[in-house]
């Protein structure tokens, strides 16, 4: 690989980037004598009464819900993206604030269940020349996480790369996009991207 083109990026701290996976912290009280497993044992339930007629249950399902699929938001997505490894740095692209959360929308695409998952970009330098590496990186993680009914669109935000539009119709290509996916060089770094995703 050639020299890095950008030898000291802005990098932001695990802890300041937004997430919902962070791990649970339990308060383990000497009053308590189950200690972190109190939130692991469900309290018993007295007036449950298992011969009634009734079809309530103290203990629900997520299975029995009739309501359909979880909508999946804009931090879903930055949780499945941020922890893509950048192919010229050690980091994730999480942290060198490649991806941010402010740049990723989701809107409605016709009169179907169909959305439209739209990420922006922010390469390190306006003259990266992995932008579209990366670009193809976040696509394919999105492609083979969402479910069916959503559309992914990676963009390079405005005024942030040289040529932004060159790379934003690169990745909107779906010949190009599937003539990459059919290099094997070019898909053994994808996949050491995307080795560091959770």
């Amino acid at each position: 690989m050639e020299s890095i083109q950008n030898a000291n990026p802005t990098i932001r701290a695990a802890s300041d980037l937004p997430t919902r996976r962070r791990k649970a912290s339990f308060s383990t009280a000497a009053s308590d004598p189950l200690g972190i497993f109190t939130q692991a044992i469900p309290s018993p339930s007295y007036n449950f009464d298992p011969f009634s007629s009734s079809s309530t249950s103290p203990i629900s399902s997520d299975s029995d819900s009739e309501e359909g699929t979880e909508p999946i938001d804009t931090q879903e997505i930055y949780d499945l993206i941020s922890t893509i490894s950048d192919p010229e740095h050690p980091l994730s692209l999480g942290s060198l604030a490649v991806v941010n959360l402010p740049d990723i929308y989701i809107r409605p695409l016709g009169a179907q269940d169909l959305q439209v998952v739209t990420v922006e970009i922010t390469p390190t330098i306006t003259h990266c020349s992995l932008a579209t590496l990366i670009g193809l990186g976040i696509r394919v993680r999105l492609e083979r996480c969402l479910p069916p009914r959503f559309r992914v669109d990676v963009r390079v935000k405005e005024g942030t790369h040289s040529t932004a539009e060159q790379v934003t119709k690169q990745l909107g290509d779906k010949e190009r996009v599937a003539a990459a996916m059919e290099n094997q060089q070019l898909m053994g770094v994808l996949k050491k991207m995307l080795e560091t995703c959770q």
